[in-house]
Formats: structure tokens, sequence, C-alpha cells
């Protein structure tokens, strides 16, 4: 995991949202930093290689969005700077 990832998930694991997330979770053959099975909810932490590949995210989100999913991304930065808003963002979706 990358730093920030490992930021966010001490904010998310062990229910401290009121669910479960699970981390690196495998679906539809895509490996997801975040997942929230009872939201139907996935959390992207991206990085800098995303900006090379938006087709790629693209279709990943197009098959993770027909599978009912929601998806929600942040930057690395993003993560790092604002932690808190980050996780307000997330609780949103898991209230």
């Amino acid at each position: 995991m990358t730093p920030a990832e490992k930021l966010l998930w001490q904010e998310v694991r062990a229910n401290k949202l009121g669910v479960r997330f699970r981390r690196q979770q495998i679906i539809a053959g895509f490996i997801v930093d975040f997942y929230c099975h009872k939201a139907a909810l996935v959390v992207e932490v991206d990085g800098d290689i995303h900006d090379l590949q938006p087709e790629e995210d693209a279709r990943r989100e197009k098959v993770l969005s027909a599978l009912g999913l929601r998806i929600v991304r942040f930057r690395n930065d993003e993560v790092v700077r604002n932690l808190s808003a980050v996780v307000r963002r997330i609780r949103k979706p898991v209230s």
C-alpha cells in the first residue's frame, strides 16, 4: 500500500465508520483499494500513474458500476493533505 492508502486504511478499518471495509479486494478481475460490501462502495486512492491511463480507469469504472457499485476516487495528495475531508466524503454513502 502507498503511504496515502495506509493513512486512509487507519481511518476506515475495524468498522470505524460503522461498516466493514476490505482492502485490496478483487472484484470482476480488478483489484480495488478499499471495498465496503454493505454500502456497495469502492474507494480508490490514485497516484500519478492514473494520469497516464484514463481509458483503463474509465473501463474499470464502467465494469464496476455495471455491478451496482459506487466508485469514489481520491488522489494520493488529497488523502495526505486533507484526510478528514476524505473520510467525510466516504462516510456519506455508508451512513
